[in-house]
C-alpha cells in the first residue's frame, strides 16, 4: 500500500513542475480530496450513506472539492488546485488529470430518474480548467478537454475538444497526444476549429479577390487595346 501511495505522489510530480518534493504534494487539496473520497466511497458501498455523505461534506469544507461518495475513481487521479464537482454516477479511469473549476455533471437533475447521469472519463484523459462535461457521455482514452469547453457528446479516443459547444480540433490526435498537454488545451499554432475554418474562408476570399482584380485588369487592358485600334 505504501508503494502504491508513493507511486501516486510520483505520478503527480510527473504532471506538475511546481512541487520540489513529495512532502509538498501531501499539502495539495486534490490529494486530500481523493483520500477522503476513498473512505466515503467505501462507506457508500457498505450502504452507510449518511456517514459517506458526512465524510464528503467534511472533505468539501476542507478542500473546496465536491466528490460524491458514489463516484468511481481509478488510480493516480490528480485534481490540480480544486474547486471542482464530480457527480454520483461519474466514472474516472487511471492517470486522469483534472484542473480547477471543472464539473462532471449530470443531465436532467430535476426529473428524479435514477441511473447513469454523469460522464465516464477513460484512462489518461486531461480535463482543462473551467471545463463542463455533462451527461452520461464517454470521454475516450487520452482525450483532452480544453479549458472552458462544454462537452455534451461522446469524445473519441485521443481527440482534443475545445469551444462551446466543444468540437474536435483539426489536428490529428496522434500528433499532439504523444506528450502531456497541460490544461488539456492545444496551444501556439493550434486553434479552435471554428477559428481555423474562418481563417481558411478568409484566405479563400482574399485569393478570389486577387484573381478577380487580375481578371478586371486584363479586361481593362483589352478594352484599351481595342480603343486604340
Amino acid at each position: 500500500m505504501l508503494d502504491a501511495f508513493v507511486d501516486y505522489l510520483d505520478s503527480i510530480k510527473a504532471r506538475d513542475p511546481a512541487p520540489r518534493s513529495r512532502w509538498e504534494i501531501l499539502l495539495y487539496p486534490g490529494v486530500w480530496a481523493v483520500g477522503f473520497h476513498r473512505i466515503a466511497h467505501w462507506l457508500f458501498k457498505g450502504e452507510l450513506y449518511f456517514l459517506a455523505r458526512a465524510v464528503n461534506h467534511f472533505s468539501r469544507l476542507l478542500t473546496a472539492i465536491d466528490i460524491h461518495p458514489g463516484a468511481k475513481i481509478g488510480r493516480n487521479f490528480f485534481i490540480d488546485h480544486g474547486f471542482s464537482v464530480i457527480g454520483e454516477t461519474a466514472v474516472i479511469g487511471d492517470n486522469v488529470t483534472m484542473y480547477q473549476c471543472v464539473t462532471l455533471g449530470g443531465t436532467n437533475p430535476a426529473n428524479g430518474v435514477p441511473g447513469k447521469r454523469h460522464p465516464t472519463i477513460e484512462d489518461d484523459a486531461i480535463i482543462g480548467s473551467g471545463a463542463q462535461v455533462l451527461g452520461p457521455i464517454i470521454v475516450g482514452r487520452r482525450a483532452r478537454i480544453g479549458a472552458n469547453a462544454v462537452v455534451t457528446k461522446d469524445v473519441p479516443e485521443g481527440a482534443s475538444m475545445v469551444g462551446i459547444p466543444a468540437r474536435p480540433t483539426l489536428v490529428e490526435a496522434t500528433y499532439y497526444q504523444k506528450s502531456f498537454v497541460p490544461y488539456g488545451t492545444p496551444c501556439s499554432e493550434r486553434f479552435d476549429p471554428a477559428t481555423q475554418q474562418l481563417e481558411m474562408l478568409k484566405c479563400e476570399v482574399e485569393s478570389l479577390r486577387a484573381k478577380l482584380a487580375e481578371l478586371i485588369e486584363k479586361r481593362d487592358g483589352a478594352d484599351k487595346e481595342r480603343d486604340c485600334a
